[in-house]
Formats: C-alpha cells, sequence, structure tokens
C-alpha cells in the first residue's frame, strides 16, 4: 500500500476537507515520529492517513473503526496497518502493543488539538502556537470539548515522553506543513 492510494482511499471516502485535514494532521506527527525512530515513514503515513477514513459512513463507535477494517482489508490494507488503526480505538479491544500503534493513538487527538488551538490564535496559525498555550487550553474543557484530554495524556504516556515534549513535537512536525494543513494563518 503506498501512500497516494491510501490518499485516494481517504479521497473516496472522506468528503469533508476539515476531516482530511485531521488526516494530514494525524499522518504529519506520525510520520515524524517515524523519521525519529528509524521506522518505515510510508507504512506509518498510510496508517495515519487511513485511520479514520471511515468516519463519515461510521461515525459512531463501536462501527468506527471496526466496521471500516474490512473494507480496507478488501483493498489490500495489510493485517499491520489495520490491526493498528482498530487499536487507536479504546473501545476496541485491540491492545496497542507496537510502537506504530502507540504514535498512532498518541498523535490523533493531539494534532486536532493543536490545530483548533492554532485556529483561535490572531493569526490563525501553527506558528503562533507552543507547548504551554496547548497546555494552558487543555484546562478549559469549553475549549474544542470533543477532545479527549485523557487520551492526550494517556498516549504520551503510553509513547513514554513528557507530555510537554510530545506536544513540542507535533507542534513543530506541523509547522513544516502547516500551509498544507490550512493552518499558517491569514493573510
Amino acid at each position: 500500500m503506498t501512500r497516494d492510494r491510501a490518499w485516494n482511499i481517504l479521497r473516496e471516502f472522506t468528503q469533508s476537507e476539515s476531516l482530511r485535514r485531521h488526516a494530514l494532521a494525524v499522518e504529519t506527527c506520525v510520520t515524524a515520529y517515524a523519521r525519529k525512530y528509524g521506522e518505515d515513514e510510508e507504512k506509518w503515513s498510510v496508517t495515519a492517513l487511513l485511520h479514520d477514513f471511515d468516519y463519515e459512513i461510521h461515525p459512531q463507535a463501536p462501527q468506527h473503526p471496526m466496521d471500516g477494517e474490512p473494507i480496507l482489508a478488501e483493498r489490500g490494507v495489510s493485517e499491520e496497518i489495520r490491526r493498528a488503526i482498530l487499536s487507536h480505538a479504546n473501545y476496541s479491544g485491540v491492545a496497542r502493543l507496537s510502537l506504530l500503534e502507540r504514535v498512532l493513538f498518541a498523535c490523533d487527538e493531539l494534532s486536532g488539538f493543536i490545530s483548533a488551538v492554532s485556529l483561535v490564535k490572531p493569526g490563525k496559525s501553527v506558528l503562533e502556537v507552543d507547548a504551554k498555550s496547548v497546555r494552558k487550553k487543555m484546562k478549559d474543557k469549553a475549549f474544542a470539548r470533543s477532545v479527549s484530554r485523557q487520551d492526550i495524556e494517556d498516549g504520551a504516556r503510553e509513547l513514554g515522553v513528557e507530555l510537554e515534549d510530545h506536544i513540542a513535537f507535533c507542534i513543530q512536525a506541523m509547522r513544516d506543513r502547516a500551509s498544507e494543513l490550512g493552518l499558517a494563518g491569514i493573510g
């Protein structure tokens, strides 16, 4: 499975521009970790791009991601990638065992939260975001209330990294692709 094929599958099942950008943001953080750990960037990219590919057709748990998994199998997505996608949902019963599984989980909610923080900055840019501002917004339960703060904290813990370091790492990765993520700002 190539990144291009994964992108085409995502586009086939996901019409929402915001969901596509979420997939790109998760991909950005996940592939940055792949580089850091010397892992297969394309495999990690495919996993991140496809982790929510079925969300528009299966927006409720537990259909997402369980009912999407057979679709990916039919499209030739490897068992390793499908398992990682299943493991990103706490309710799936699939334990996160591999580094890829832990990284996907750790980057999913956090990348969405960083995007949300970026969009409330005066210039609407990830370039204005730092770990401290993300931590401050995490304390505001009314802000981006659908994002699980517990998942963000658990993700860093499962990776064995300090939360502050994980946030800063993902912010930096997202800055490198700010334009593509729609987070380069106004003006």
